[in-house]
């Protein structure tokens, strides 16, 4: 095992904003790359076969960020690829979330990157559009890469301008996350998969005035809140090589919160900006300075190891459908690899060989694969995780179709969200201003 820096547990869905590598950085390191290893893009243009596999030996390097306990599951999972394929041997680097996509970048520009890496939705993009991962569809169509057992709009999240350029390693969505202990306690209703973005304020106002804890933290910062409510509108987060949304779009979803603010539904600002900068296990719903919280769904046994009460999920309000069978993060190969073919067989026998899922369990999202998902959820033993399973198993027959995967900028525009949204929340600025603001700041980053 050889971390690339001292790794620290990491949010098991996606790295934050506040630790993705900024677009420009990653941009200069791919102009590099083009200058400094034109040989090895020319060599990955011409060729379709591995040169060392069949006939010797063949080392293959790996990249992926997580903290130990990823790293160990991850580690047994290719020695026992390497026990099945006595010729192959792995170059395991791994590192905390922290300064990864730097990492990744920096290798890339040297001339040296992994053969197989570990990328989320934040970057897909961008580095499929440059050609730096390998286009898996004929590997697909062969059948040397089997997602047959995947479900469509989870294979369909990896894919970018035709290309298929990452295969998930395990799914996630959204999960409203609510204090049961506290609900019960109190003789309210919980909340409940189908119930309108009004009806949710409704009752987070409820749960305010009855036990003095504000119902909600307050989304309109967060991407995953507004991507689902825009889906559910008949909009978008992105269409095409542009926006999905409008100026219009961010000031109703902006004044809708405010409202929710105005009737106590929500905390203050201050404690909103709090649960905005808090990593996962200090999330509101956890710190008890909210009834509920929005997280991803495989973050549940991260919150519950951090408070006593009894946690439920359910959907996101509205209507479920404007959710989606999302890739918690990808396994891509360089397309330069000398071993390409070899990297393919890894990634497939990472997503459907049964000893390999059951040693990996979740710890990437539900597995890929259906069948060996349902085999994977009869054997977990952590609460926590079970609901998690249950839960998204549950709202897998309501996932409307894959949304597209962020274009080149999508850091950016999250982030923004963040800024524009805390304007509002401490009234710096009206909605409509800040839905300028924003949607001027998202053009120049996609740009």
């Amino acid at each position: 095992m050889h971390p690339a820096t001292s790794p620290t547990a990491g949010t098991p869905a996606e790295p934050t904003h506040r630790t993705l590598a900024p677009r420009r950085r990653f941009l200069r390191g791919l102009v590099a790359a083009v200058v400094a290893a034109p040989l090895m893009f020319g060599a990955a243009a011409c060729g379709g076969d591995d040169t060392d596999a069949g006939d010797g030996k063949v080392k293959l390097s790996i990249f992926w960020w997580g903290g130990e306990n990823r790293a160990k599951l991850t580690e047994d999972a290719l020695a026992l690829y390497t026990k099945k394929n006595p010729n192959v041997t792995f170059e395991k680097t791994w590192q905390a979330n922290q300064g990864y996509f730097d990492k990744l970048a920096t290798l890339t520009a040297g001339g040296n990157p992994p053969d197989i890496f570990q990328i989320d939705d934040n970057y897909l993009s961008e580095y499929a559009e440059r050609s730096t991962v390998l286009d898996l569809n004929s590997y697909k169509d062969s059948g040397k890469l089997d997602v047959s057992k995947f479900p469509k709009s989870l294979l369909e999240y990896g894919v970018v301008d035709g290309k298929l350029a990452g295969v998930a390693s395990g799914e996630n969505t959204q999960g409203l996350v609510y204090n049961k202990t506290l609900l019960t306690k109190n003789g309210l209703p919980e909340p409940t998969t189908g119930m309108s973005w009004e009806e949710h304020i409704a009752w987070a106002e409820q749960v305010a005035k009855k036990t003095k804890v504000p119902g909600t933290q307050d989304p309109s910062a967060d991407y995953k809140a507004f991507w689902v409510w825009l889906r559910q509108q008949g909009k978008d987060l992105y269409k095409g090589k542009d926006l999905g949304f409008d100026e219009a779009d961010v000031t109703k979803w902006f004044e809708l919160w405010k409202g929710a603010r105005e009737r106590g539904a929500t905390p203050t600002p201050d404690v909103i900006h709090e649960g905005n900068a808090s990593d996962v296990t200090k999330q509101l719903v956890v710190t008890g300075k909210a009834a509920t919280s929005w997280v991803w769904v495989n973050q549940m046994p991260d919150l519950k190891k951090n408070t006593k009460d009894e946690l439920g999920v359910v959907a996101y309000p509205g209507d479920p459908s404007g959710q989606w069978a999302r890739a918690a993060m990808y396994w891509s190969v360089f397309k330069g690899s000398k071993n390409r073919d070899v990297a393919v067989d890894v990634i497939n026998f990472l997503a459907n060989d049964p000893e390999a899922v059951a040693l990996l369990g979740t710890d990437r999202g539900l597995p890929s694969n259906l069948d060996l998902r349902a085999k994977v959820s009869e054997t977990a033993t952590d609460p926590a995780m079970k609901q998690s399973i249950q839960v998204e198993t549950e709202l897998a027959q309501k996932f409307g179709p894959a949304a597209q995967v962020p274009i080149k900028g999508h850091s950016k525009v999250k982030s923004e969200l963040v800024k524009a949204a805390e304007n509002v929340q401490y009234g710096r600025i009206t909605p409509a201003e800040a839905a300028a603001q924003y949607v001027a700041a998202c053009k120049s980053a996609i740009v």
